[in-house]
Formats: structure tokens, C-alpha cells, sequence
């Protein structure tokens, strides 16, 4: 469980200086760290790989697994709170954090969040529409479900994300082999929506259970991941009643998983207008990365917020924005983003730019 410090020797920490800790070592991390930097705290990351973004501007760093229990332990002393990065994290690294530490998200959002049937399940328990489903588990579950579906969208329920781990479904190409082709026996099928757009929305709920949320994020995917988010949400595309009801779902699935930090709820506008839940993340969110410019508090600062014990920073929003997901081919559109004034441009500091990886995002007032 090799440690890399900044400087070498790894400074005594002070009780009344507030580390955060940061679970996962990605963009995401690296931006909460950022965050965490402004407001005068350091950061501590642990992540299973050495090479990875955060780390590079965290004033520690652990190199282990998350099931490295000796790891964790010796984690949790060294910060106050902690906070993840992405929500694969095992829940168990997380019980194991919250016996020393206050944590974000929690184990219950945690949990949920890994799984898609869960995820359907408690969002329906709690009266959110969402679309027709049902548990697969073997092929002949799959050839009966079909049908009553006319097209369908068959999912791992955990892991899979930006389009990947899973299979759209119709009568003429299900096969006999659909299942086996998925590589688990954990799926869920989903009816396919007929939908106008995506909306998501965000909140933030401390260890006191005070919330504040942010103007929705309508989004565009491009090969199932997500291209460009726009905030606030127009009206013409999401009608004031809609995000009112955007607004208190995201809220009570806030309350229902005890959410300590920031979670963001997908949901599909359908062509009736009616807003179904698609799924959580309980983290900072790709479609919100324009309140780092647009808004009084980012999703960023409010998580450090929370996890170091401050009141929540206000969530007003300054004009419209646009986000703009950067992947390895995009390159040169970054490159050209340096011509236009109004543009925020942040990168990841990432090394190799591959087909797909997220590289950087930039941010541009639109209105």
C-alpha cells in the first residue's frame, strides 16, 4: 500500500486542519480537489492506480484496492471526511470509512446506485415514474419479457456506463444467444422510451439534512455519451411544472437513500411530457460541470462544503451555459476553443488521448 506525498516525508496532520478524502482517482476527483483547494483544504486520495489525474494535484496519495482493509484504515486516519468520486467504489471500503469518518455518499446511495433493478425499485417505492421493467436472469426470462415489449433496452444492473453494457432489444433481432451475449446473469430490461429529451437534475443534502438544488441540465448524447449538457434548462423543452417535479423527486431520493453530499437524477421527457426516472449517480455529475463558471457554488465546492462541515453555498445560477464533453477524437475542437473568449476551458490532465476517454470539458456562457 505504497503512499506518495508531496513533500516526500508525510507531514503530521494538524486536528484543525481538514483533509478530505477522496475515493477514486479520476476527473471528477481531480475537480473536487480543485475545489477543496480554493476553500483552503487539502486532499488525500486513495485509488487502486497510480496514474490517474487526481493524484497528480492531491497533497497525498494511497496506491491500494479497495478491499485492502489495512489500506483503508490507514486512510481514514489521516483525513476528517470522505468523500467518492465514483460510485463503484465497494460498499464495504465504505463501511469500513464511516466507522472513522463522516462519508459521502453513504453506504445505503452507495449501494443503490450499483444496481439497476435497485435503482428502479426504490425510485418506484417512492412513487417516481419510471419505465416498464423487469428482472432477467436467463435466456427464457429474457424470450418471455420480449414479449410484451415492442423495443426494449437490456442492461447489466451493475457496472456499464457511457453505453456500455448494453443491448437494444425488438422482436426480429432477439436471438437465442441475447442473453449468454451480455456476459452476466444480473439484467434488466427496460422498455424503450419514446422521449423529447434528457433532463437532469442535482442536489445537495448535508449531515443535517438541509438540501439546495440547481437549475436543470437538458443533455445530448452522442454514442452514448453524454455531449453537451445546457443549463438552465429552457422551458420550451422543460416546462417550469416539469422541473418542479424534476426538483422534488431528486429531493425525496435524497431523503429515502440518507444522502450526506451531492446526488443527480437522469430522467427522460416524454413526448406526453411526462418525466420518467432513468438513474442516479450519488456524485458530482458530467452534466453540471458548467456550475463550476455558472453557478454562486459548484457541485464541486458544495461537496467539500459538506464534507468539511460548512453551511451550503448558494446554488444561483449566472446566465445559460453550455457544457461541452471533450473525448481523445475531439482534440482539435479543444485546440480551436482557445480562440473563443467566452469559453472555460479544463482539462484533466490526462496523458493519452484514446477514442472515447473523457480528456477535457469545456464551459461557455450562452445567453
Amino acid at each position: 500500500m505504497p503512499i506518495d506525498a508531496r513533500p516526500e516525508t508525510v507531514p503530521e496532520i494538524v486536528p484543525e486542519t481538514k483533509m478530505i478524502g477522496v475515493l477514486g482517482g479520476g476527473q471528477l476527483g481531480r475537480m473536487t480537489i480543485e475545489a477543496a483547494s480554493a476553500l483552503g483544504y487539502r486532499c488525500h486520495v486513495f485509488a487502486p492506480s497510480g496514474d490517474a489525474p487526481a493524484t497528480d494535484i492531491a497533497s497525498l496519495s494511497t496506491r491500494a484496492d479497495y478491499h485492502d482493509t489495512e489500506a483503508l484504515a490507514g486512510f481514514a486516519k489521516s483525513v476528517s471526511a470522505v468523500v467518492c468520486e465514483f460510485e463503484n467504489v465497494p460498499v464495504t471500503a465504505m463501511d469500513i470509512l464511516a466507522e472513522h469518518v463522516p462519508v459521502c455518499p453513504g453506504s445505503k446511495a452507495l449501494g443503490i446506485a450499483q444496481h439497476r433493478l435497485s435503482e428502479k425499485n426504490m425510485a418506484q417505492s417512492i412513487g417516481i415514474a419510471t419505465p416498464r421493467y423487469i428482472a432477467i436472469n436467463n435466456q427464457a426470462d429474457l424470450t418471455h419479457a420480449m414479449t410484451d415489449f415492442d423495443a426494449a433496452i437490456l442492461k447489466t444492473c451493475r457496472m456499464g456506463y457511457d453505453g456500455k453494457g448494453q443491448m437494444r432489444l425488438t422482436a426480429d433481432n432477439l436471438a437465442d444467444d441475447s442473453f449468454a451475449q451480455m456476459g452476466s446473469d444480473d439484467l434488466i430490461l427496460e422498455e424503450l422510451v419514446d422521449f423529447t429529451a434528457e433532463a437532469s437534475f442535482l442536489v445537495a443534502r448535508d449531515q443535517h439534512g438541509q438540501m439546495t438544488t440547481w437549475p436543470a441540465s437538458i443533455n445530448q448524447h452522442r454514442g452514448g455519451i453524454l455531449h453537451i449538457s445546457e443549463a438552465p434548462a429552457p422551458a420550451d423543452i422543460l416546462p417550469p411544472e416539469c422541473e418542479r417535479q424534476g426538483i422534488a423527486a431528486v429531493k425525496a431520493i435524497a431523503e429515502e437513500l440518507d444522502l450526506t453530499g451531492v446526488l443527480a437524477v437522469e430522467m427522460f421527457i416524454t413526448t406526453s411530457g411526462q418525466l420518467l426516472f432513468n438513474e442516479i449517480a450519488p456524485r458530482p455529475h458530467n452534466s453540471f460541470h458548467w456550475t463550476i463558471e455558472g453557478a454562486e457554488t459548484s457541485q464541486f465546492s458544495q461537496l467539500v462544503r459538506i464534507a468539511a462541515g460548512l453551511p451550503l453555498g448558494s446554488t444561483a445560477a449566472y446566465n445559460r451555459w453550455r457544457m461541452t464533453n471533450i473525448l481523445g477524437q475531439d482534440m482539435p475542437e479543444l485546440d480551436a476553443a482557445f480562440a473563443r473568449p467566452r469559453v472555460h476551458i479544463h482539462r484533466y490532465g490526462k496523458a493519452e488521448a484514446r477514442t472515447g476517454r473523457k480528456m477535457a470539458h469545456l464551459n461557455e456562457q450562452i445567453d
